[in-house]
């Protein structure tokens, strides 16, 4: 008998079916952009958030790595800012049709360009009258509140003879598009953050406000008139200070309460400094005259304090206005 070691000619099991690339895509995604249009005192704001997705031939970074055909995702986000100091931003569909038919016309591998964009709608805040400005200039029209975000808090404490209520609100998003200033600090090695003379202002204001109101003998206040009032009380001596530092506007937004609201004895607010930084436009040949920032939520300052009536001792817990 012999051994036959030869390979079977016949059909046999057949081996793992070969990997092969399925869609792909890649980009830069949820690119903050707020872009300032200034009509003279009156600002115009438009906050989005844009994420872009590209695909086409794209076989030959995956299997190789060889880069090629790829526009790097940061010249993605570059070209959302230079867009935005270029074109303005009409509308976010206007804006997304621009960046769509840019990327898949100006690189030929490109073959399809996805643009997602949200958009943060604001409100106007219109100025205390008389307002705090030159005599002679424009009435200034610079303030906005982000629309749709707020949420009203309470916290009421009874212990069968005496009430204590603590209402206030969370997510309340402010802006001032100019009006701000922060120069003049301390510096030390450390210190990199330039003095700036000119810069949009935006904290999420969280705030509680103590009531005088104890006793069930007297009459409670008119509480969705009080939380009415106080908001707009809030927003006013945000839209009406020329603030040199978010603690001097945090001061006067607390202190306008306790003056103009006799029903609350103390007011905490805790404001966290939502940072918009110019965009630098010098490498596309584009000058930015305050008008295109990027948003960096974090980290961030956050600024906190208290302001009573005179007299009046503070009771809210320093904790309970910001996680």
């Amino acid at each position: 008998m012999t051994n036959d070691h030869r390979a079977p000619t016949g059909p046999g099991p057949a081996g793992p079916a070969p990997a092969v690339l399925a869609q792909n895509q890649y980009g830069k995604a949820e690119t903050r952009v707020v872009r300032i249009t200034r009509d003279g005192a009156t600002h115009h704001l438009k906050d989005l958030n844009v994420s872009v997705a590209l695909s086409g031939e794209m076989t030959e970074v995956h299997h190789h790595g060889r880069n090629t055909n790829v526009l790097p995702t940061d010249t993605v986000k570059n070209t959302v800012y230079a867009f935005a100091k270029e074109h303005g931003i009409a509308s976010a569909e206007g804006f997304g049709l621009l960046l769509a038919r840019h990327f898949v016309t100006t690189q030929e591998p490109i073959h399809r360009a996805r643009v997602r964009i949200e958009e943060y709608a604001w409100d106007r805040v219109e100025a205390p009258t008389p307002a705090p400005h030159p005599a002679g200039t424009p009435e200034p029209r610079h303030s906005f509140v982000r629309r749709g975000q707020e949420t009203r808090v309470t916290q009421i404490t009874y212990d069968g003879a005496r009430w204590e209520v603590v209402s206030g609100l969370t997510g309340l998003v402010v802006l001032n598009s100019t009006h701000s200033e922060f120069w003049g600090y301390t510096k030390d090695p450390y210190t990199t953050l330039p003095e700036a003379y000119d810069r949009i202002l935006a904290t999420e204001v969280s705030g509680r406000w103590r009531f005088h109101w104890s006793d069930d003998a007297d009459p409670e206040p008119a509480w969705d008139t009080s939380y009415t009032r106080t908001r707009a009380h809030a927003l006013q001596a945000f839209a009406g200070t020329y603030s040199l530092s978010l603690q001097q506007t945090l001061y006067a937004m607390g202190a306008r309460i306790i003056e103009h609201r006799p029903e609350i004895a103390e007011v905490r607010l805790s404001l966290p400094n939502k940072h918009h930084f110019l965009v630098d436009l010098e490498p596309f040949g584009l000058d930015n005259d305050n008008e295109v920032y990027r948003v960096a939520d974090r980290p961030y300052g956050l600024i906190e304090a208290t302001v009573v009536r005179d007299g009046v001792e503070p009771r809210i817990p320093v904790d309970l206005s910001h996680p």
